[in-house]
């Protein structure tokens, strides 16, 4: 190892311990410190109460700020908002200390502060990062302080100090009912993910956009699924009437690419006055955090992809997914009366823990969607076609559809992009897509070679061989299916090529 630092560090170094000794210098140290003198004038006698502390999740900061705009704003209060600059690189501020004016770091007065934050698709709303609210209304002088999450600490923070507990105990009830009332959150679509730190965060989605239309599934399937999820919602006021719960929970299941995804983003287009919350991935871990905000917004989805994933047969474990005791939890913890949907996806159904696939009130009902029969195969290729200048006969669509028997809607959609492609190969003009290029698509497609792009567009691909969460093992996955259609494409690849 280096004896010294190099140039470069102790260069950094000394400029951070310059910027750091100027803090100091111009704080106003002879006199006490500016923030905790202009605290401690404006309290007067109220310095002597409890500073009243409450923590929110990070994701409450834009509904916090739209709170505090509204109940700033009422008759009879007036509030007046300083910023506090900390110096570089320093821990946390409480209002504690700055009320008693001990164990305090150089801090100054400044302008407030703000982040930006969404408060909606397309717009967003500035938010007090730190600053003290200098409050005169009936209740005497108090001081609000507002913390954002930082480094140092993740959560949310509101203080109050200046008021008996009782009254400051009100201020924060006030608060949480304006937080409620305004949320931010009612009604949108929200896709769900994790901070760096762990905590949950909301982001606001476009409507999906997709029709009734552009859902190719068997009549009989997909009206089970409407009925279950939209019927409830349109006749909400007549089932409460006689006694029918609301809470439910839908499980769609089957191979990957068969469109389970596909269906629900259907559904979430349709079920516009609900608040939408869509967790995939690592964020099923907040399944418990979500699952409260979404009992709080109602009427409400909670949509949980590859379920699988944390509600795995608990037998088949050496220890239970904490996660899945969140899920079961959070799906019996809503009143019966609650118009919540809980849409669950997997492509493993024979994983999922019975007590939550099994018993009525988590799970009611369970879908399968299938690979699409030929019809259903032709109905996607029209889809998928959909502003590409096809330019195909009859005869083409037939044996596309007879050489795709056993293949996925993901499969038909890469069959429609590579065809694409192979017309751009001979003509950047893209004027047609002909049968020519489509039966190349497909050859390529069938190839040996490409038995991994297959598996990967879910063809050939057993439930049963998949591990939970459906991750595909790189190459072509063992099985009776597998060596099935391995036959069959085998089959009309000798009977087509050429």
């Amino acid at each position: 190892m280096p004896e010294h630092a190099p140039d470069h560090q102790a260069r950094e170094f000394a400029a951070a311990f310059r910027e750091f000794l100027d803090w100091i210098h111009s704080s106003g140290t002879e006199q006490g410190n500016e923030v905790s003198v202009l605290v401690r004038d404006f309290l007067g006698s109220g310095v002597h109460h409890s500073v009243v502390t409450r923590e929110l999740p990070p994701f409450e900061h834009v509904n916090l700020q739209t709170a505090f705009d509204a109940w700033s704003a009422r008759a009879g209060r007036s509030v007046e908002v300083r910023g506090i600059a900390l110096p570089p690189h320093h821990g946390g501020l409480s209002l504690q200390q700055l009320v008693a004016g001990e164990a305090l770091p150089p801090l100054r007065l400044t302008a407030p502060a703000l982040t930006d934050l969404p408060n909606g698709p397309g717009s967003t709303l500035g938010c007090l990062r730190l600053a003290l609210l200098l409050v005169s209304d009936s209740h005497g002088r108090y001081i609000v302080m507002i913390q954002a999450p930082n480094e140092h600490k993740p959560g949310l923070e509101v203080e109050v100090a200046g008021l008996p507990v009782s009254l400051a105990q009100e201020l924060l009830a006030e608060l949480d009912q304006l937080r409620a009332e305004l949320n931010v959150y009612r009604g949108h679509l929200l896709d769900v993910s994790l901070s760096p730190f762990g905590g949950v965060v909301l982001n606001f989605a476009a409507p999906p956009g997709i029709s009734r239309e552009d859902v190719v599934l068997p009549g009989t399937v997909l009206a089970r699924i409407e009925r279950h999820a939209l019927g409830v919602a349109s006749h909400r006021d007549a089932l409460l009437a006689v006694g029918q719960h609301l809470k439910r929970g839908l499980l769609l299941y089957g191979p990957p690419g068969t469109g389970k995804t596909h269906t629900t983003r259907y559904l979430l287009g349709q079920m516009s006055g609900y608040t939408r919350l869509v967790l995939t991935g690592r964020s099923l871990v907040a399944i418990g955090a979500v699952t409260d905000l979404a009992r709080a917004l109602l009427p409400a989805v909670v949509v949980l992809e590859d379920v699988d994933l944390v509600a795995e047969e608990r037998s088949l474990g050496p220890a239970s997914s904490p996660v899945l005791f969140d899920l079961l939890d959070a799906m019996d913890g809503a009143a019966p009366d609650a118009d919540l949907l809980f849409l669950l996806t997997t492509n493993r159904a024979d994983l999922l823990e019975p007590a939550l696939a099994a018993r009525p009130g988590r799970v009611d009902v369970a879908v399968e969607i299938a690979l699409p029969d030929a019809p259903a195969r032709e109905r996607l290729m029209s889809l998928y076609g959909q502003g590409v200048p096809l330019a195909l006969t009859p005869e083409d669509v037939n044996v596309a559809i007879e050489r795709t028997d056993g293949t996925t809607a993901s499969f038909l959609k890469e069959l429609i992009r590579r065809s694409v492609l192979e017309s751009l190969h001979e003509d950047p003009a893209l004027t047609a897509v002909t049968g020519t290029h489509l039966t190349r698509a497909l050859d390529d497609l069938l190839d040996a070679a490409q038995a991994v792009t297959r598996t990967l567009l879910g063809v050939g691909v057993d439930p049963a061989d998949l591990p939970a969460g459906g991750v595909l093992q790189a190459g072509p996955v063992p099985g009776a299916m597998m060596a099935y259609h391995r036959q069959v494409i085998g089959r009309r690849m000798g009977r087509f090529r050429g």
